[in-house]
């Protein structure tokens, strides 16, 4: 039986309505993890490090798709709550038309100034040239990225969260077997290539399908068609969706950060190292935002039809279900630190041995990261978008940044690994605060 956005939610239906999302969300971050382990074993270190430093600029160019995805999302859905139907349908196409603009304009930009860029974020010689490389064949295909990143969001407001997650799954197992297919064949200096082809082609899938499926005629809430523009609709769901914004820029330039400290303090392994650790954390990130994509509609709704006492049991069980969540990604991430080490970088032991290492102190991290991520996605649901930004904006920028910068100079490398864990638990800590001070102003 479908679940509806207006249905009464308990665990159970909760977990198996926002499934889809989570899922969705993880097989996304699969494209990263799955390019770095082709990579990393047929490429060479040198083309990892390359892929590792220009990644997060590359994932900052498709920050608008989260931003009007979930800013958008939260928009449809309040108005759907409010019985204005078609009002939703019409803003639901300007935004998905609008982002597709601003996504080639982006790409363009990117595109031509890839090499600056790259030299700024510390790529020099072969590694510039590879961080070109790569990152020219995955712009190509960004206009269609930010799509599926729209389109994640749309798919939960429009009652279809299982076909989003299909579409997501298709489009990474088109990732897997053409990494599969062209990396070990190719030759040597084709090989970082074959692996952007790969990925650029897969998000070209998770962007083309969902729109034709929402040109066509379909069972859904929501169909493309034609609108008007209007500044308005697009403001506000930029202001709401702002804090996503910002958060998956901010993280990207901590990102950053994170390799300049690392080639200062461990110029031979260290952004190496910091990669493998990455992409868990991307995935295990991907599973709390996948959590947050896939509730936000339903407070959204509820938000507009006026269902207090709904809104109020919806959060008690998320805050649960994360709290639950975390304490298992720990556990995991713990036990997973030595093999996943090894599929990555088992062919250089010093490397390895830092990896693991450095794997016990950053996985404690998960046990807060999730109340934050959650909180941030709830008040966009809410449409709060400037507490949303405030969390989003003092996780990433103030504590991140801060703690990277101060505690490698007390504790060298380990550092760079605490800090990720201090910069979470302030996080958490704001996140209560600002969900404590809601529950006095709304009695939630």
């Amino acid at each position: 039986m479908q679940i509806k956005l207006s249905d009464h939610f308990s665990y159970g239906k909760l977990l198996r309505f926002s499934l889809p999302s989570i899922l969705m969300m993880i097989f996304t971050s699969i494209y990263g993890v799955v390019d770095g382990f082709f990579v990393s074993n047929f490429a060479g270190e040198d083309a990892f490090s390359a892929v590792n430093l220009i990644m997060p600029f590359l994932m900052i160019c498709s920050t608008v798709g989260f931003m009007f995805g979930t800013g958008g999302s939260a928009l449809v859905a309040k108005e759907y709550g409010m019985g204005e139907k078609e009002k939703a349908n019409k803003h639901f196409s300007l935004l998905v038309y609008f982002s597709f603009l601003i996504s080639v304009i982006i790409a363009v930009f990117a595109f031509i100034f890839l090499e600056p860029i790259s030299y700024l974020l510390g790529a020099r010689e072969v590694i510039l040239e590879k961080c070109v490389e790569y990152g020219r064949i995955i712009i190509t295909a960004l206009p269609f990225f930010v799509l599926q990143l729209l389109f994640q969001s749309f798919f939960v407001t429009a009652e279809r969260p299982k076909l989003g997650f299909l579409v997501t799954l298709l489009s990474g197992l088109a990732n897997m077997a053409l990494d599969a297919l062209l990396v070990p064949i190719l030759p040597s200096e084709y090989k970082l290539m074959g692996a952007a082809l790969a990925t650029a082609v897969s998000q070209a899938v998770g962007g083309i399908v969902p729109l034709v499926y929402f040109f066509r005629k379909n069972s859904s809430l929501l169909r493309l068609s034609s609108t008007k523009f209007e500044i308005g609709v697009i403001i506000r769901a930029a202001t709401n969706g702002v804090s996503e914004l910002m958060s998956n820029i901010t993280m990207s330039v901590v990102g950053m950060l994170y390799n300049i400290q690392l080639i200062r303090y461990c110029p031979e392994h260290g952004v190496a190292a910091y990669g493998v650790m990455m992409y868990v954390s991307m995935i295990f990130a991907a599973a709390f935002i996948g959590y947050s994509i896939g509730t936000a509609p339903i407070f959204s709704y509820h938000d507009g039809a006026g269902n207090v006492s709904e809104k109020k049991a919806l959060l008690k069980k998320s805050l649960v279900i994360t709290g639950v969540f975390g304490v298992c990604m720990v556990l995991l991430s713990e036990a997973l630190a030595y093999p996943l080490s090894f599929i990555f970088v088992g062919y250089n032991k010093e490397l390895m041995d830092i990896t693991v290492s450095g794997f016990g102190i950053f996985s404690l991290s998960f046990i807060f990261m999730g109340f934050a991520i959650f909180s941030s996605g709830f008040f966009t649901a809410l449409n709060d978008g400037i507490t949303s930004a405030i969390i989003s904006f003092l996780r990433t920028v103030v504590f991140q940044v801060l703690a990277v910068i101060t505690l490698p100079l007390f504790f060298d490398i380990s550092g760079v690994w605490i800090s990720i864990v201090v910069a979470e638990f302030m996080a958490f800590v704001l996140s209560i605060i600002f969900l404590l001070l809601l529950r006095k102003k709304r009695g939630y």
